[in-house]
Formats: C-alpha cells, structure tokens, sequence
C-alpha cells in the first residue's frame, strides 16, 4: 500500500451506513437487480466472517459472507466485494477477500460461492462451476459462478439450485 495505512478489521454494527453509501458510489442503483443480491436481500450477513478495510479512519473496502445452501449443503456467499475506485490496485480486495476466507476457514466453513471473474478470484482458490451444476435464482452467466473448497474435496457430490439459509444466518 505504499504508505498508506491499511486496517481491515471484522465488520461492526456501525459500519453498515457507511458500507451502504460505498456500495451505492461503486455498483449503483443497478445492484438491486443483480441475482447474487437476490440471495442475499432477506439476509443477515455473517458479520462475524465480513470485514471492512479502512485508511485511516476512511472506510475504503468491504467484504461480506452470507449463508446460503447449494441444494442441501451448506455454503457461504461472497460479496459484495467492492474497494473505492481511487485505491483500487493497492491489493485491498486481495487483503479483504484473505481476511474472510481465514475466518470462514477458521470458523468450519468448507465452500465459499461467488458471481465474478474467474481470473482475479482464482488465486483466492476459486474456480469455475461446471455449466448446469449449480443454479442461482436469477439470471447470471454460468462462467462467472465461481466456488471455492475451504476443505479439500467439499465441492465433491454438490449440486443443485443456491437458496438463502435461514438457519445459518444469525438474527438481525
């Protein structure tokens, strides 16, 4: 980061107007109709597993998880993942994006899904979603589902349509 001071701490209950206002500068109002905001519309997001990233005292990035099932199986959505456009290319998503994965990790998450482009998330460890495998409830282009195995072989059987998982997500 040069010399920039970069935070990334886990997300806290305050944070969530400034995380709003940064989503709407950096995705605008179109984010509403995308379909991985479907699955997350109705969710509590795992705060516990979402982080911000700050310089100073500027909130400059965000990353959230939010439980969802693929069929049967638990997972965790990714996103959204979004750093101000003036400090992007200063490796934040990169520090967000390991943040959240160490923690879900730590915290028994075996898969992680997500809507993006396959070649910035695949040095996460995410990679493409065989076409037909797993469905979301909207309209998306099966090359941008993307899944990461926090546990080897977890993605091994899983298949099926991605629903909100209202048992895993905490209460608001």
């Amino acid at each position: 980061m040069n010399d920039l001071s970069l935070t990334i701490l886990p997300e806290q209950p305050d944070d969530g107007p400034a995380i709003e206002k940064l989503y709407e500068r950096t995705f605008g109002p179109g984010r509403f109709t995308r379909t991985a905001y479907r699955l997350r519309e109705k969710m509590v997001h795992r705060r516990d597993l979402s982080f911000t990233a700050r310089i100073g005292t500027l909130l400059v990035g965000s990353v959230r998880l939010t439980p969802i099932k693929i069929g049967d199986v638990p997972a965790m959505l990714l996103g959204p993942l979004t750093v101000e456009p003036p400090f992007r290319e200063h490796g934040i998503g990169r520090s967000l994006i390991e943040a959240t994965n160490k923690a879900a990790t730590a915290a028994g998450v075996k898969l992680v899904l997500l809507v993006g482009d396959e070649p910035y998330y695949s040095t996460f460890g995410f990679r493409r979603v065989p076409r037909g495998r797993v469905t979301l409830p909207g309209p998306v282009d099966p090359d941008r589902i993307l899944v990461a195995e926090l546990v080897p072989g977890a993605f091994e059987g899983v298949k099926g349509r991605t629903s909100p998982d209202y048992q895993a997500s905490p209460a608001a």
